[in-house]
């Protein structure tokens, strides 16, 4: 599958997409059972070329289990996810069992202050559509290495402001309505996983900015540029904006000169 926004804006990394399959890739990138990992990691490796998947026991993180869409392992968080992202459960990391998970958590002691307090944060919780995807892997792919006979559920674009600008504008462009692109709160791996997942469910789905999370921002740095967000958009509205390519501003001049593209290139 080749992607002509991907070329018209000129990206430095590859498109990714995400399936739902049965079948685990060969050669995948896939975290070790019950070890820790952060699905930064495996949408960054994508999108420089590998494949990568994640199932109900490789998930990596708890957050990441339920962004990919593997039930509410929220359930399962040591102290309460609450506490973690806001306040932190300082009682809990006095326990015996506290003291050793703060150890390799420590900001479950004060919280990452990302919510105000416990109350919100649980309501912030309850709000997510979790869901329990149908089959038993999540895998992330380059566009490119898509065949005919597959068909991604979201498409991940990982840009800088400029290409970022582009695809707001191309998310616009055949709409009737100016609100076709929304930046929810969330970790990195909702904003990827399981918020477009439910935008693919609208007759005329949103596209989603994301990467906001700090924390996710903070793990990412070292695997791709500083000034990368990403645009996530279910795959019915990526065929949509496919087919606007031709006859937009992405052929005119102001485009190209924001790009930096000069004439004769």
């Amino acid at each position: 599958m080749k992607s002509k926004i991907a070329e018209a804006i000129k990206m430095k990394y590859s498109p990714v997409a995400i399936l739902w399959t049965d079948e685990r890739p060969e050669k995948a990138l896939q975290f070790k059972e019950g070890r820790w990992g952060c699905e930064t990691f495996l949408l960054c490796s994508a999108a420089k070329g590998r494949v990568a998947a994640a199932d109900r026991e490789t998930f990596g993180c708890i957050g990441g289990g339920v962004g990919l869409g593997f039930g509410n392992q929220y359930l399962n968080f040591p102290g309460g996810i609450e506490y973690y992202i806001s306040t932190g459960n300082p009682e809990f990391c006095n326990t015996e069992m506290g003291k050793k998970i703060a150890e390799d958590m420590p900001e479950l002691v004060d919280g990452e202050g990302y919510v105000k307090n416990p109350e919100l944060a649980k309501e912030f919780v309850n709000s997510l559509p979790m869901i329990d995807v149908p089959t038993r892997y999540v895998v992330f792919k380059p566009i490119e290495l898509v065949s005919d006979d597959e068909e991604p559920k979201v498409i991940i674009f990982l840009v800088n402001p400029d290409q970022l600008s582009a695809l707001v504008v191309l998310a616009n462009y055949d709409r009737e309505s100016n609100v076709n692109v929304i930046a929810p709160f969330g970790a990195g791996c909702h904003q990827i996983g399981i918020l477009p997942y439910r935008e693919g469910e609208s007759l005329e789905p949103n596209a989603i900015i994301g990467l906001t999370d700090l924390s996710a921002r903070k793990r990412m740095m070292r695997m791709v540029d500083k000034d990368i967000l990403s645009f996530t958009v279910p795959f019915k509205m990526f065929q949509e904006m496919e087919g606007n390519v031709e006859g937009s501003f992405l052929e005119k001049e102001t485009w190209a000169s924001v790009i930096g593209i000069k004439e004769g290139d």
